[in-house]
């Protein structure tokens, strides 16, 4: 499997390996964590190419759990994103790629401020609360993003989805 990785990295010319949802590591096996973590090991000193993971904070406990692995990662941690100009970008950005018949008119402040505090902050959640609102803006027939469609959305934020998960456990 290394081998086959590693001739297949070579041929395209990788320059940079991105290791996207790297928390998912933990929830293998002892067995095929360790085959995971030797494997980027490998192709780290094999390519001799950086090696970025990005996830949640079981991200860093994956990777810390290989001694020669955690000193080939900087840990960073991504803030939260704050109702401000570079939103409001990111905002119209989103709008601008979602298939509706209409403007959304979402990439304002106040927009921002209700939009963050339901996705709490994340660029995931805030997402996937978009394209739900997206979908209820089609059904509706309203064909854009606005206050009414973003209250229909089939969305749950990650701190309702947590209580309800709490909930059930009780």
């Amino acid at each position: 499997m290394e081998q086959l990785a590693l001739a297949l990295l070579r041929k395209v010319g990788v320059r940079m390996l991105v290791i996207d949802e790297l928390h998912n590591v933990l929830a293998g096996n002892s067995v095929n964590r360790r085959e995971f973590l030797n494997l980027l090991r490998f192709l780290g000193n094999e390519l001799r190419i950086p090696l970025v993971g990005v996830g949640t904070r079981d991200a860093y406990l994956a990777i810390r759990s290989d001694d020669q692995l955690e000193n080939r990662f900087e840990p960073m941690m991504l803030p939260v994103w704050e109702a401000n100009d570079d939103c409001c970008s990111l905002l119209a950005s989103f709008a601008a790629s979602l298939p509706l018949r209409r403007p959304s008119s979402i990439a304002t402040l106040d927009m921002a401020r209700y939009l963050l505090t339901r996705s709490e902050g994340t660029i995931g959640e805030l997402a996937h609360l978009l394209m739900a609102a997206a979908v209820a803006a089609v059904e509706s027939g309203e064909e854009a993003i606005n206050h009414r469609t973003l209250s229909m959305a089939d969305y749950t934020g990650p701190g309702e989805r947590r209580r309800q998960f709490e909930r059930e456990l009780m």
